[in-house]
């Protein structure tokens, strides 16, 4: 240490080196000292944090770290954006837009990742899958619903294992739905389907497997063949054989507004096999059949009530989501998710509608059944 002495007194001076980087030669806005450079308080200001920071940024090390976390955030996004792209060979293309809105997931787990690695490439990469995923499934998340509506309608898959029929079929009609829509009906609980619901609505139709109650009048109701017999031996079965097992229906309701087409379907099911993958051959044929239905109903206002066997992200059902819209997506809060019942990962269970209004959209609590029944109301 230096020191002046001057008129027999000792004194200590700084010198001016010293002074500007401060005692222990460091740059006091980099570190603790600033505070002691601004009044010895150690209080860092804001502009201190700022600088700070963007040293921190712009330094090489953390745009090198956490390359690996980088390139999957930069994969995963890659793959919401362009899902539609994914070969659909094995059914890969189907199964991944099946569970697309969960790929979101992953974007906490590699944030996490990338703070812990203190990674600014991993958390930039980011972006890209949130922007993705927020574009893609971020209307979802705000309550669309608004009140009204003229019509209540609800569609359930009741199961073909449904321990409780009665007590299904007295939650659905408490539910005050105009239009009730039943899939996967059995012959023998058809019978108590029909008894509990006899009193709250006086118009029933069931043909083969589904079957559509309403309290307002029912005409031409007729089954719609969505091919659920496919190839040579098809034409050869008589139309009462078939009638059995049909899976869908056509019928017109009369409203105080005008004619209502109402479509009731269930489509066939899909499979993870391990000699095909995503075995969804029986639910695409299907839904193209369906989809050409439709295109040539002559009416207006139509509805679509019915386990599709599918979300309407998946590519197979293009046919019918240009022609009629989700309900959910319209006028819903949240996904909607009804399958399976105990822990709903995918909305399989659709209302889809055309020439008419979705005012709201919801889920309705479990039944017997490993579906979750869901609802709409409508208006004009």
């Amino acid at each position: 240490m230096n020191q002046a002495t001057g008129s027999g007194r000792g004194r200590t001076t700084t010198p001016p080196d010293t002074a500007e980087t401060g005692q222990d030669g460091t740059d006091p806005s980099d570190t603790g000292a600033e505070g002691t450079a601004h009044g010895g308080t150690g209080i860092r200001t804001p502009r201190t944090h700022v600088r700070r920071v963007i040293r921190r940024v712009t330094r090489p090390e953390p745009w090198k770290r956490g390359p690996v976390p980088a390139a999957l955030a930069l994969l995963l996004g890659l793959l919401m954006l362009l899902h539609a792209r994914i070969t659909d060979r094995g059914g890969l293309g189907s199964l991944v837009e099946s569970l697309l809105p969960w790929c979101g997931l992953f974007v906490p787990v590699l944030l996490a990742v990338a703070l812990w690695l203190r990674s600014a490439s991993a958390v930039v990469a980011l972006l890209l899958p949130v922007t993705v995923w927020l574009n893609l499934f971020g209307g979802l998340l705000v309550d669309k619903s608004h009140p009204g509506g003229d019509l209540t309608l609800v569609s359930h898959n009741v199961s073909a294992d449904n321990p409780d029929p009665a007590g299904t079929a007295r939650d659905l009609a408490a539910s005050g739905a105009e239009l009730l829509a039943l899939e996967e009906i059995t012959p023998r609980a058809r019978s108590v389907y029909e008894k509990a619901l006899a009193t709250t609505y006086p118009y029933h139709t069931v043909l083969g497997t589904v079957g559509l109650w309403s309290r307002l009048p029912l005409s031409d109701t007729r089954p719609v063949d969505i091919e659920t017999d496919y190839g040579p031996l098809a034409a050869t079965k008589p139309a009462d054989v078939k009638l059995a097992y049909n899976r869908a229906l056509r019928a017109t309701v009369t409203t105080d507004k005008g004619p209502l087409a109402v479509y009731v379907a269930h489509l066939g099911s899909v499979r993870v096999l391990p000699s095909s993958g995503f075995w969804t051959e029986s639910r695409d044929r299907g839904a193209q059949a369906l989809a050409e239905a439709v295109a040539a109903e002559p009416d207006q206002r139509v509805v679509l009530l019915g386990d599709l066997n599918g979300t309407t992200d998946d590519r197979a059902f293009a046919g019918l989501t240009a022609r009629l819209h989700s309900a959910q997506e319209t006028a819903g809060d949240g996904f909607g998710f009804s399958w399976p019942a105990t822990f709903p990962v995918a909305r399989i269970d659709q209302i889809l509608v055309r020439g008419v209004r979705p005012d709201s959209s919801w889920v309705l609590p479990a039944t017997g059944s490993d579906h979750l029944p869901v609802a709409a109301r409508i208006s004009w």
